[in-house]
């Protein structure tokens, strides 16, 4: 089953938190109550994370815990090379029309199958939105589990990446992408 973005809930007031050691690095991520990812990458600063949610529905508070059950799981899973894993975790992001609509388009995006700006654009409905595009990919609180690493430029370029191209190259070859 593939999870889709949450468009509606408020925020929670607790949030919990816990991290994962990855070849790419300590990877954190926050869910909330019901384990919607709120925010994910490849940090230990819990605050940056925190940042990144949309104020309508950031959490008061974040507590530490050393595992989020089947949502780090998850992560052990996409490392231990099973990415699909990742699909049946739903992720809670808020924004615009645009995002709202490019952030479940990303997750449809095959891991080792990258897209362009312009082919993210054209699947979230709108062909010329490609700064949108690239807005959804940099606005993007769930890294991973909304897979912005999966957009490239459309000359096959890495483009940009929040957490580091060194990491965005790794994980497309981890999927199978020959990367130049």
């Amino acid at each position: 089953m593939t999870a889709t973005i949450s468009p509606t809930h408020s925020a929670t007031t607790t949030a919990r938190r816990a991290s994962v050691s990855t070849p790419d690095g300590t990877f954190t991520v926050i869910a909330d109550d019901a384990d919607r990812v709120l925010a994910s990458g490849w940090t230990e600063n819990a605050d940056y994370l925190i940042d990144l949610v949309h104020r309508s529905i950031r959490p008061i508070a974040v507590l530490h815990t050393e595992s989020l059950g089947t949502v780090t799981d998850a992560v052990d899973a996409y490392y231990a090379g099973e990415p699909t894993q990742l699909d049946a975790i739903e992720v809670h992001q808020r924004s615009g029309p645009f995002l709202g609509r490019a952030w479940p388009v990303l997750r449809t995006v095959a891991p080792g199958k990258p897209v362009s700006y312009a082919q993210l654009a054209e699947l979230a409905g709108t062909p010329t939105a490609i700064r949108g595009a690239a807005a959804a990919c940099s606005r993007n609180a769930a890294a991973l589990f909304v897979p912005c690493h999966r957009v490239l430029r459309s000359d096959g370029s890495l483009g940009g990446f929040r957490y580091g191209l060194p990491v965005k190259r790794s994980l497309l070859t981890r999927e199978g992408y020959a990367t130049a």
